[in-house]
């Protein structure tokens, strides 16, 4: 259960991106992945760990000591997000992995562009002294808030159509994302690559919520992939400015760079895009 928050003072938050697919700062690299580092007056955290190493290497450039951190959060299980897992289990000694029990023994498959791998390479075995999975809404120090089960009311991205979970050899069922899960934490909702659909998420969230951060899964027109019109767009933006008018989103990852600049044309302030290397002040 959630404690109310309603009347809280929202607490400042430094939020850095460690990985990502665009920079506009030549010092820090690139990867399809996603990790942010946020700070606030209560917690130090992890949000996803991209695909590599990368984000240790940007979290120095930064001048972030990521052996601070007290909790990893794990979005959902593709390795985009989970890559850099075990780089940061052996840098930092002390975090605990908040994750889906439903990432643990899953094969996720891509069948874009051709079927692969997109399974997290981590050895969970080896560092289950220091996981705490759930499948179920959790709160951590009366603070960090773990939306599970995220009901799926509104329609999903259709970029989802082409993820699978692998069940025996050549056996493949579509991805239904009981896998991801978002966090919540002083006003600030994080939405991983928003597979569950991003007002599914925000339905889920209780809470009040002044910034929304993460990947979108809105993909632009290419062969092969499904992806939302110019009037789904539209119509998402709108929903989104009226509903929730005094909130301000950010992304870049899995969001592109078509569907991004249709969303914006609605939203116009309330839509940012993050970039490898920048930090926000929320």
């Amino acid at each position: 259960t959630f404690a109310a928050t309603h009347n809280q003072l929202f607490i400042m938050a430094t939020i850095t991106i460690l990985a990502d697919n665009r920079s506009e700062n030549p010092l820090f690299a690139t990867e399809h992945g996603l990790s942010i580092y946020m700070e606030t007056d209560s917690h130090k955290l992890l949000l996803d760990t991209g695909a590599s190493d990368l984000f240790i290497t940007n979290a120095e450039r930064a001048g972030i000591d990521l052996e601070q951190v007290d909790y990893l959060f794990l979005s959902h299980g593709h390795v985009d997000h989970t890559g850099g897992l075990q780089h940061f289990l052996r840098l930092n000694t002390k975090a605990k992995v908040l994750l889906s029990s439903h990432i643990i023994g899953n094969e996720f498959y891509s069948k874009r562009e051709y079927l692969h791998s997109i399974t997290s390479t981590a050895d969970f075995d080896k560092f289950s002294d220091r996981l705490l999975p759930t499948d179920k809404n959790v709160t951590i120090e009366g603070s960090i808030h773990i939306l599970t089960n995220i009901q799926q009311t509104h329609p999903l991205p259709l970029g989802n159509k082409n993820l699978y979970i692998k069940h025996g050899e050549g056996a493949y069922t579509r991805d239904d994302f009981r896998h991801e899960m978002a966090l919540y934490t002083d006003g600030i909702l994080f939405t991983g690559c928003a597979h569950s659909g991003l007002l599914n998420i925000l339905n889920a969230c209780p809470m009040p919520t002044h910034t929304v951060i993460g990947g979108f899964h809105l993909l632009d027109a290419r062969r092969g992939d499904a992806y939302e019109s110019q009037e789904e767009l539209i119509g998402l933006a709108r929903t989104l400015k009226e509903k929730h008018t005094r909130t301000t989103f950010y992304t870049s990852h899995c969001t592109g760079d078509q569907a991004f600049a249709t969303m914006k044309g609605v939203m116009n302030e309330n839509l940012q895009r993050f970039t490898c290397g920048e930090t926000l002040e929320v």
